[in-house]
């Protein structure tokens, strides 16, 4: 067998560990935590629990294929339960928008929302759906260093087109949307890869539909359940897996890897190395590159964010799982966000996962995740920005001023700190620019033997992105060791 060292346990790096140790190789993943999963973080105090990255899951037969290949399946490892409604989305002028688990029935409320947006939304998805199937098979398929590789696994010219980069996400959506709301709506999907709408591609059209197509997902017990799972699929086939140890550095010949040198002094030999960190991380301090660290740079960073956990008295009437309290002006938001400030009429995503997993808050009460987006790297005084979330809040008619029991805060220096993730960046790259996804460093590292996966590199940042990394990473490897 194959000695194989994987660097971070990330979902990124424990999927390519899983399909590593099913391949044959010999896998050692080192995590410089005491617990792994990466931005899978968990927070817990007083009885509440929070997700302090992803808080939902989306293409979950993405995690079951890779738990199927170590003889099991999701559906045995976590209880996952589909979410109906998957999103209420409220607007200071009172209107409000839940978005059901049923197209059909999406189509019927953003009709009810404003007449007529039910047939564009049915043409909002349609497209959607057609970048999402061409994507599948081109984007997603396999690695990406030039737009060559994407062209190559195209059917036909028509497919460039169809993918819709040439459009921004929000001019799509003013194309497609007659009201204004809606189209702040179709916008705030860039923030999913911490972009802006008005600079990412209309590709990112393809979320919505994944997410109306194959639901919004949440695994009882909260998203620590997803990185139990994963760690306990991973050491049930013999991956070994060091927490609080840290890779101080790569090592190698002028030719290829050799392995990595842990920081208790001791080396572990291997001809492959996958780094599931930052790619800036990795090419400035682990394995110095001057070259490859410049190419990384290339790459804009995605947002940020500054995130509140609130341990809240009591219910709030018609609180959903997922909530979004949309800004005013979401030209001026992102705007103020480009610049390297902080928006001071932010969109808050809220999460209020206690309202389908008791679990989550002492009973009677709720566990509240707030997130702002912030730009990459900017000082938070973040007893001052929290008033100001607070107090927009309030403006909606949630005022959690009064009920809160604690307020914890997480800010971008935090992020950056605790997941080595240069300006605190969110999910690595953004997709800002027609170029964005080329601009991404290659799966394939700067010398033979070492690989790329997680946020930082293609396809991306996200759960289900990262999880397809750590396999197109494999697949590489079985090609390069074959």
């Amino acid at each position: 067998m194959t000695r194989a060292v994987v660097i971070g346990s990330g979902v990124g790096g424990l999927t390519a560990a899983i399909r590593l140790q099913v391949a044959g190789h010999d896998v050692t993943v080192v995590e410089r935590n005491h617990v792994v999963g990466g931005k899978l973080a968990v927070f817990e105090r007083d009885g509440f629990v929070f997700d302090l990255g992803p808080s939902l899951v989306t293409l979950p037969h993405v995690f079951d294929k890779v738990f199927r290949l170590a003889g099991t399946s999701l559906d045995e490892q976590v209880t996952m339960v589909r979410l109906d409604p998957q999103f209420k989305y409220s607007w200071r002028d009172g209107s409000a928008l839940d978005v059901p688990d049923d197209p059909d029935a999406t189509a019927a409320a953003f009709d009810a929302f404003a007449p007529g947006a039910g047939e564009q939304w049915r043409e909002f998805d349609a497209n959607g759906r057609t970048i999402w199937d061409i994507s599948e098979r081109t984007f997603f398929a396999g690695p990406m260093s030039n737009p060559s590789s994407l062209l190559k696994r195209m059917k036909s010219p028509r497919d460039l087109l169809d993918i819709d980069a040439l459009r921004t996400l929000r001019r799509a959506a003013r194309d497609t949307f007659d009201d204004d709301h809606v189209r702040q709506w179709a916008g705030r999907y860039a923030t999913y890869s911490g972009s802006s709408p008005a600079q990412a591609p209309a590709t990112l059209a393809c979320i919505p539909h994944i997410e109306s197509r194959f639901g919004c997902w949440y695994p009882m017990g909260g998203l620590g359940a997803l990185r139990s799972a994963f760690e306990n699929v991973a050491t049930g086939i013999g991956v070994e897996i060091k927490t609080s140890t840290e890779v101080m550095s790569i090592t190698s010949t002028p030719d290829r890897v050799t392995g990595v040198a842990l920081n208790d002094g001791s080396h572990i030999d291997a001809p492959i190395v996958v780094a599931n960190v930052d790619a800036q991380h990795l090419y400035d301090d682990l394995l110095p590159d001057r070259t490859a660290a410049k190419q990384v740079r290339k790459a804009r960073r995605s947002t940020s964010g500054f995130v509140l956990c609130i341990g809240a008295r009591g219910r709030t009437e018609g609180i959903g799982h997922h909530n979004v309290w949309f800004s005013d002006d979401a030209y001026q938001e992102f705007r103020a966000i480009d610049a390297g400030q902080l928006a001071d009429d932010p969109t808050i995503y809220g999460c209020v996962s206690s309202t389908t997993d008791p679990t989550q808050a002492p009973a009677g009460d709720e566990n509240w995740f707030l997130l702002v987006n912030t730009p990459p790297g900017i000082d938070v005084d973040a007893d001052r920005y929290r008033d100001v979330v607070l107090e927009r809040l309030a403006t909606h008619g949630v005022d959690l001023r009064r009920r809160m029991r604690f307020c914890a805060h997480m800010t971008p220096s935090d992020i950056e700190h605790n997941y080595r993730s240069p300006g605190g960046a969110i999910y690595g790259t953004s997709s800002n620019g027609k170029r964005a996804a080329f601009a991404r460093p290659a799966n394939r590292g700067a010398k033979p033997g070492l690989y790329l996966v997680g946020g930082s590199s293609h396809p991306g940042g996200g759960l289900p992105l990262v999880t397809m990394s750590g396999r197109i990473v494999v697949d590489m490897i079985a090609d390069d060791f074959a």
